[in-house]
């Protein structure tokens, strides 16, 4: 063990010295949470249903009328997608980000013009209100917890959205359901004395599974991304201080153990 904190700490200098003229998104007292947003379906009658997406974004306003506020998410690929490869529990993930921690109460897709629905082998056009091109707000309510990652699915009822007109035109008026799931837990407390704590290690087992550099102003640190279960906190110190090791911190999906301050010696 004492071998893999060495050469995590040698890695840590290294991408510590990389990003200090540049970021500070690996700094603990970022407090940031990372938001991914997957696309889902339920089922429907038709060949296909092609929707043109074109954006997505998250605002944590609490006035639903809101205008400003809107920040977008890192969308892997805007364009079109068949909703029906996405049914029975298959999705894909649409966008993906670090987000400062606090409360998403809303989020929005953008929607292009290149929609259309096949029926029997025959394509239409899905007519797109402006309305929704500019923005189809859903309300999420996501409370975002530092260095815990949620994944929030979008699943759009293809079959309850397309509707169809008297003169046989086809409409896009989208239904969608959301719902969330925090998928990991984090550890976080204050190493002390102040630059006598050279790095901070999740253990599991033999592995070193996360690691962070105590904030030189305050000595806090977050070790974020872990799965459930039992993990060992152990504390590298300087020529000065001696090592120490936590036994047995408990993660718990969607919180954060707080080992409160630990002295090193």
């Amino acid at each position: 063990m004492k071998n893999q904190i060495l050469g995590a700490l040698a890695l840590m200098a290294v991408t510590a010295f990389s990003l200090t003229s540049c970021s500070k998104s690996s700094d603990s007292s970022s407090g940031n949470s990372k938001m991914s947003v997957y696309l889902t379906d339920a089922p429907s009658p038709y060949d296909a249903v092609w929707v043109d997406i074109q954006d997505v974004q998250v605002n944590a306003s609490t006035d639903a009328s809101a205008s400003t506020g809107w920040q977008s998410i890192h969308i892997l690929r805007p364009g079109v997608y068949n909703l029906l490869q996405f049914r029975n529990g298959v999705d894909t993930l649409l966008a993906s980000q670090d987000l400062p921690a606090g409360t998403i109460n809303q989020i929005r897709l953008v929607l292009g013009s290149n929609n259309s629905v096949v029926i029997g082998g025959t394509s239409h056009p899905l007519e797109t209100p402006s309305a929704q091109q500019s923005g189809l707000k859903l309300n999420i309510n996501a409370t975002l917890v530092a260095g815990v990652e949620y994944r929030l699915w979008l699943d759009f009822d293809a079959n309850r959205s397309v509707v169809v007109t008297g003169n046989n035109k086809y409409i896009l008026k989208p239904v969608i359901r959301s719902y969330t799931q925090a998928t990991s837990g984090a550890i976080k407390g204050v190493a002390l004395p102040l630059l006598g704590v050279k790095g901070v290690f999740a253990i599991q087992n033999t592995d070193t599974v996360a690691s962070a550099i105590p904030d030189a102003a305050t000595g806090a640190f977050l070790l974020s991304g872990l799965n459930a279960g039992a993990y060992n906190v152990a504390f590298s110190g300087n020529t000065i201080v001696k090592d120490t090791t936590l036994l047995g911190v408990n993660v718990t999906v969607g919180q954060v153990a707080n080992v409160g301050t630990v002295q090193l010696h």
